[in-house]
């Protein structure tokens, strides 16, 4: 008894560690991101992250799975999400050249309280009346950081909180999934396929690769997959609603990267912002944890 006493916070502090390093290696995914759609169509970035990344994940899936876990029982599952995936990583790679990292972030994090709503709308989840309070909190937090009507706005603001939509119904969209499927083979498929959904597109805008940016090129590919890999076994560690909340460094990693690199600091207000819908996901995360108990 005592030793599975034991076990259980060692195996906790475990996945908050793996947890919060994949968190910092998407992020430093999206400020490679960021950099290369300077130079580079937002669709030619992922094309090739993709590309790069795709045999890294195949021999990890060999080696993890065996030759079973490449089979898939419901392929147009996975078509599906790999298109949600990929619409919804081209739109917020794209908001990162007009707003910060920080503030895209900030508002790509209306995705919990997004998947809350659709999940009382679209599946007939029952949703107390708690957490459709935290929902309009949540939206409310999104108003103060976009302030529509106001000189700030930016249209541009509407394409992280789409990430952040596609994202949802990502999530919804895992029930469509076998069961008998492994994390590993849905990430081989969503990457997979989203590289040859890119592939039909890239060759219409191509841009030569310089020499300069092919180790960013192959970074981003590296921490992209880094990052899914940790958080996929982050949650083999520990418990959804324990880990959740630690996704929420995100915000500070982005803050830190949008200012070093590109001198940009959020303003007050869209701090508040923030606050309001972190603040308003948490209080989600923690009271969907105590219905489960």
């Amino acid at each position: 008894m005592e030793r599975a006493t034991t076990k259980a916070p060692k195996a906790a502090t475990r996945g908050i560690l793996v947890m919060s390093a994949g968190v910092a290696c998407l992020c430093v995914n999206d400020a490679l991101g960021k950099a290369l759609g300077e130079s580079y169509p937002v669709i030619q970035v992922l094309f090739l992250r993709n590309l790069i990344a795709f045999p890294i994940i195949c021999l990890l899936l060999l080696k993890l799975g065996g030759r079973p876990a490449f089979r898939s029982h419901r392929p147009v599952a996975h078509v599906a999400r790999a298109a949600l995936w990929l619409g919804a990583a081209m739109m917020f790679f794209s908001s990162f050249q007009y707003l910060g990292l920080a503030e895209a972030t900030a508002l790509a994090f209306i995705a919990p309280i997004l998947l809350t709503a659709l999940s009382a709308l679209v599946l007939k989840e029952h949703v107390g009346w708690r957490r459709w309070s935290a929902v309009l909190v949540g939206f409310v937090g999104v108003l103060i950081v976009v302030r529509p009507g106001t000189s700030t706005f930016q249209t541009a603001a509407l394409l992280p909180i789409a990430t952040a939509f596609f994202y949802a119904v990502l999530m919804i969209s895992a029930r469509w999934v076998d069961p008998r499927e492994s994390m590993w083979t849905l990430m081989l498929y969503q990457v997979g396929i989203a590289m040859i959904l890119s592939a039909m597109i890239v060759p219409f805008i191509w841009v030569d690769v310089r020499s300069e940016h092919i180790g960013l090129f192959l970074a981003i590919a590296f921490f992209g997959t880094a990052g899914m890999t940790l958080i996929t076994q982050a949650f083999r560690f520990a418990s959804a609603s324990l880990l959740a909340p630690f996704d929420y460094a995100a915000l500070v990693w982005a803050t830190l990267f949008g200012w070093f690199f590109w001198g940009e600091l959020p303003d007050l207000v869209t701090y508040l912002g923030s606050a309001v819908i972190v603040a308003s996901g948490l209080f989600i995360i923690f009271r969907e944890h105590q219905l489960e108990n």
